[in-house]
């Protein structure tokens, strides 16, 4: 997937041999420049340009065109060369335009051999500039990685190349329009346009940019422990950083690129220069469900990637203003004095206009999304939506399945209060783990007691919310509590019937519930693999299950242990999911023979915990379970209802079977 990036923003690059792709709308110049770790190039032999197009680990074209390719080979490059920057400039004496601000935006990929993008930027908000710095490909740690840069200058190539540090930059500009000028630039025709987005009103990233196009449901959040990658995932488990040298997506993972046949609400007209008013549902889908599922992942996005536009664009302005400091204190002429303290003054200002301008930007995207989220959070269904909602006191027990449940909220520290539902695709296609351990947390009780105690009730809350979305008689709980010691955490599902059985106690009990789950798995695998599904047991209940293990491995030996992998890994597949609540330490006589449970399983938390991590760009979210209000009766509410309607489906099978 490409990573469509904006001004200051980085990206790890997987391979080391590249072709950099431009098009412009009118012929332009292209050339790149070698700096060390500063930056600084140190003389003309440094840039390779149309008189001198092959320098060690880059060759770039002899003439001005409106698309260029440069190839670039990054294990050539000398060490100490620690940043390629691609160039472009518009040429003299061939009568096209004499600013970008009156052509199109430039666009630039990096791309693999094969033409596979890696990413892509478009330079947008030039004016009075002739000559740009684009992107810059630097090394760091030991890894390559390429940063979109989009720096103007009004003074053309000479001002360009004598900020990088060359001080004969305007002779060496004078020798690129000479040969320019030799070669007679020709135009060579655009690629075709890229896709359209799906409509929606979508906040802008900061530093300007476009959005993506719409994509085909992909993976949404994901876990970087070594866990397959599953479509339709929700947030996994990260330590807060992207999986290195892996692809980022920065499409949302379930928008239609076909409009469906139902238009989604029209938002009202807005001010002039004002952005438009959030409408509830305003994304693609076929029903009002799926238009709020890809909404709310939208805001999600949105969140993700103006949040990751204001880091880089800090990062890129601290680093900036770090380059013109090392550069005065470099040079022992300008290290001290009144010329000195001027140029570090002028770099802080520097550093602090362009934060200022990243935060406003932020501020202005934060704005639009909490207008939105204010809009949408109340139009949501329950199985979307906070047990506060008000949609909950009209709870009835549902004719069909919905796409998706909500499993808490996200949130980052830049806005801490603007909350993103997280939604999962149902069925489930891997198990939950609630943590009952103190790995990670960012709050909570320090009583361990407390801690688990919370964790057995967020397995109930969200259990709940399982059994109230799901039609009667088409999910079942079954719960093992060997040692009986959450007991008060699941009254509420002993006391509304809800349970396919009472909990099991004992090794005996947890014996019995596995080989029962187990032996469901293998008869519906084997009727599936022979296309014999009619032979299964007429008796068979065909309900989802959902199996929620408490305390492991108390009560497990070695035998509980394989079947209880076995259900992690086969489960799902046929509608048997698994949820455990349980500190991982107290497995640890196990070792690494449990590591492949772990994480096959979604870890939550009881308490906010910022485990969480995204494909764009790798963020660390901030996940809230979804516990129920203090004092509120919901959960009792809405499990009464399901009790009764398995109850009376349970009654009417009975008089079924009798009256046969």
């Amino acid at each position: 997937m490409t990573a469509e990036l904006v001004r200051g923003q980085n990206h790890p690059l997987p391979q080391t041999r590249l072709e950099i792709r431009i098009s412009a709308g009118n012929p332009i110049v292209a050339g790149a420049t070698l700096g060390d770790e500063r930056g600084t190039v140190h003389g003309a032999e440094w840039v390779a340009h149309p008189a001198s197009p092959q320098l060690a680990g880059i060759e770039v074209p002899k003439q001005a065109a409106a698309a260029h390719r440069l190839a670039v080979d990054l294990d050539a490059m000398p060490e100490h060369i620690h940043r390629v920057t691609v160039l472009l400039a518009l040429p003299t004496g061939v009568g096209g335009p004499a600013r970008f601000g009156a052509m199109a935006a430039p666009f630039v990929a990096v791309t693999g051999l094969d033409g596979t993008e890696i990413a892509s930027y478009t330079i947008t908000d030039l004016d009075s500039e002739s000559a740009v710095a684009a992107l810059e490909l630097y090394r760091r740690q030991g890894a390559w990685k390429v940063r979109a840069i989009g720096q103007g200058y009004a003074g053309g190539l000479a001002a360009m190349l004598h900020d990088q540090g060359l001080a004969q930059g305007a002779d060496l500009a004078a020798r690129i329009n000479e040969a320019v000028a030799r070669g007679m630039a020709r135009s060579v025709a655009q690629p075709p346009p890229r896709p359209e987005g799906d409509g929606r009103v979508r906040t802008a990233a900061a530093g300007g940019g476009t959005d993506p196009a719409p994509a085909q449901p992909q993976t949404p959040p994901q876990q970087s422990q070594g866990a397959p990658q599953q479509p339709q995932t929700p947030p996994q488990q990260s330590q807060g950083a992207p999986a290195a040298g892996g692809p980022i997506s920065y499409q949302h993972p379930g928008r239609r690129t076909a409009a469906p046949p139902t238009p989604p609400p029209a938002a009202p007209p807005a001010a002039p220069g004002q952005p438009a008013q959030p409408v509830a549902g305003d994304a693609s889908g076929w029903s009002m469900d799926e238009r709020l599922y890809n909404q709310v992942w939208g805001m999600f996005e949105d969140l993700a990637r103006t949040t990751a536009a204001y880091r880089s664009a800090v990062d890129f302005a601290e680093s900036r203003m770090e380059q013109e400091l090392d550069r005065v204190l470099s040079d022992p002429r300008t290290r001290v004095g009144p010329a000195a303290d001027s140029a570090r003054a002028e770099a802080r200002a520097k550093h602090t206009d362009l934060v200022e301008q990243a935060r406003t930007a932020l501020d202005r995207d934060l704005a639009q999304l909490i207008a939105e989220a204010e809009v949408v959070e109340p139009a949501l269904p329950y199985a979307y939506a906070r047990w506060d909602s008000p949609v909950w006191q009209a709870y009835q027990v549902p004719m069909e399945v919905p796409m998706a449940l909500r499993l808490g909220d996200l949130h980052l520290p830049e806005r801490a209060d603007l909350r993103i539902p997280m939604l999962v695709r149902l069925p489930l296609e891997r198990g939950l783990w609630i943590d009952a351990g103190r790995s990670g947390s960012l709050d909570g009780p320090a009583d361990s007691g407390e801690l688990r105690r919370l964790a057995a009730d967020t397995a109930v809350a969200i259990a709940a919310r399982m059994l109230a979305v799901y039609p009667a008689g088409e999910f079942a709980v079954h719960v093992i509590d060997p040692a009986g010691s959450a007991a008060g955490s699941f009254a509420p599902l002993v006391g509304s019937g809800v349970l396919a059985e009472p909990p099991a106690a004992g090794a005996q009990g947890v014996s019995a519930v596995l080989a029962a789950l187990t032996q469901r798995v293998d008869l519906v695998q084997m009727a599936i693999r022979s296309r014999a599904t009619d032979a299964l047991p007429p008796d068979m209940d065909t309900a989802e299950r959902l199996l929620i293990v408490h305390d492991f491995p108390h009560g497990f030996d070695d035998r509980a242990v394989t079947q209880l992998r076995y259900l992690a890994d086969e489960g799902p597949s046929v509608g048997v999911h698994l949820m455990m609540v349980a500190d991982r330490e107290d497995a640890r006589a196990y070792g690494p023979v449990l590591d492949p449970l772990w994480r096959s399983l979604l870890r939550l938390t009881p308490v906010a915990d910022d485990h969480l991590a995204d494909p764009w760009v790798g963020h660390a979210w901030t996940y809230e379970p979804p516990m129920v209000p203090p004092g509120s009766q919901v959960l009792g509410q809405v499990l009464g209802e399901v009790g009764r309607a398995a109850q009376a489906l349970r009654a009417a099978r009975a008089r079924e079977s009798y009256g046969s």
